[in-house]
This record gives C-alpha cells, structure tokens and sequence, in this order.
C-alpha cells in the first residue's frame, strides 16, 4: 500500500503560519515525523497562497528535502508553479493532480512527460464532477487512454475517484467503492488512490469514518491512499488489512509495526 502523507498542506492553519514565517524547522519535523510514520511520499500544498504560490511552493520543495529523503507529491493544480518546483526536485516526484479538464491536460501532461513523473489524475471532466459509478468509470477510461497515448506508463497512473463526504451525499462511499473495484478490474496496472479524510467531512469523530472506509476501500482495490501517517489507529488498520489481503509476506510489515511499538 503506497502513503502519501497529507500533513504538509498550507490549508493547515499551521502549516500556513510556518510556510509565512518560513519556519524551516517546524516544516522539517512534519516531514520526518511522516517519514518515520511509514509514508513514501511526502505531500506539499501551498494553494491557499493565491498569487505566490509558486514562491512557497519551491521553497517548500527546498525545505522539505531538507528534512527527508522521500520523494515528493507536488500537490497543485498550476502547472507554472509545478514546472518551477519540478526544477530543483532531488528525486523523482508524484504530481498531484490531473483531470480530464482541457486545460489541465495541456498544462500538466508535457511535465509528466519531462520529468517521468506518477501522476494522479481525478475523475473529474470540463463537464463536472462525476458522482456516479458510470461517469467515474467513463472519465478514467478516458484519462488512461490520453496518458497513455502520450507515452506515460500505467504503472505510473494513480486514479482518483473522487469521494465526497458521506455527510452531504450517503452514496458518495458506496459509488466510490464500485468504482475503484470495476477500474481495477479494468485496468489491473493502473493504481488507484483517495484523500482518505474527504469521506468524513462535517462529521463528527471523523477518525471512525476515515478508518472504516479506508480498510472497505482497501477491500475493493485501493492500493495508494494520501492520509496522516502518523495516525497510529489509522496505519495500525491499514496494517492489519493489507496482511488480510495477503498484501504483507508473512506479516512481516504488521509485525515489526507491532515490536516498533506503532499499532498503539
């Protein structure tokens, strides 16, 4: 199961306040606390800079190498402010994100392409947002093909679905759920990935949302989630789960997660 810790987001009070003051060290110990939490990508947001966000973002890029070895997931949907981090990237990153958009598709592909980059690519179209099972299979089968057809290698594709908090739409889980099972029936090479915290949005104890649909997701298909690695009750059930799913040689990964002291 790939992590692609979350933490590093400028719609974080915090880290906002950090990214501002430049504050190196504060952003330095997000990452390695999520790197010693079990993630292989570090996530870097600055969108909520409107304006500077390419300023923040590549220091942002500077700063968090500086704290990690992991590669990054830039996290943006301006292709400019991508372009200027993917400069001084040290290693190779994930962008995050792409859509069936017109305009995204032109902005991001020839950086994908560049810089062999994974790329996350939403399920979303110049029509909209898609919200059933159908449109969601419909987009991704669309994307894969347009990635394809310039050269990306499946195995580098992450697709989004899309879940949308279960407070405002109840289906919104359950359509998700289908659809990361029929794109993988689909496309067995191709990955699928979620923001696991969306599910919960505007509930209360969102913990309890975000562990059960992520061990259900995982059940479907999911093999990549972005998420706080280092919440332990969260990382103890993908644990658990990716060993019920024989996803883990001999336990091998829960158990020195259990002796490491990081299921508690």
């Amino acid at each position: 199961m790939l992590i692609v810790g979350e933490r590093i987001n400028s719609s974080r009070p915090a880290i906002k306040q950090a990214i501002e003051s430049k504050d190196s060290h504060f952003i330095c110990s997000e990452a390695k606390a999520q790197t010693e939490a079990g993630a292989h990508y570090i996530d870097i947001n600055t969108g909520t800079f409107i304006g500077q966000e390419t300023h923040y973002l590549c220091w942002l890029v500077e700063t968090v190498q500086g704290g990690t070895e992991l590669p990054l997931c830039i996290d943006s949907v301006n292709p400019e402010a991508v372009a200027a981090a993917l400069e001084i990237v040290k290693r190779v990153p994930m962008i995050n994100s792409i859509t069936l958009e017109e305009k995204r598709m032109l902005g991001m592909i020839p950086l994908v392409k560049k810089y062999k980059t994974k790329i996350v690519a939403l399920c979303q179209s110049d029509a909209g947002i898609a919200n059933e099972v159908n449109d969601k299979i419909k987009i991704a089968e669309q994307i894969v093909q347009a990635l394809t057809v310039e050269g990306i290698a499946l195995d580098d594709i992450y697709i989004d679905p899309l879940v949308y908090p279960i407070a405002t739409d109840t289906r919104s889980a359950l359509v998700t759920l289908k659809a990361i099972e029929e794109i993988k029936q689909s496309f067995p090479e191709v990955h699928t990935i979620c923001g696991l915290s969306n599910v919960s949005f505007g509930l209360p104890a969102r913990r309890f949302i975000n562990r059960a649909f992520l061990v259900t997701a995982m059940f479907s298909g999911l093999d990549s989630v972005i998420l706080d690695p280092t919440d332990n009750e969260v990382m103890a059930n993908l644990l658990a789960t990716s060993a019920l799913l024989n996803r883990d040689e001999f336990c091998l990964t829960y158990i020195n997660a259990y002796q490491d002291g990081k299921l508690f």
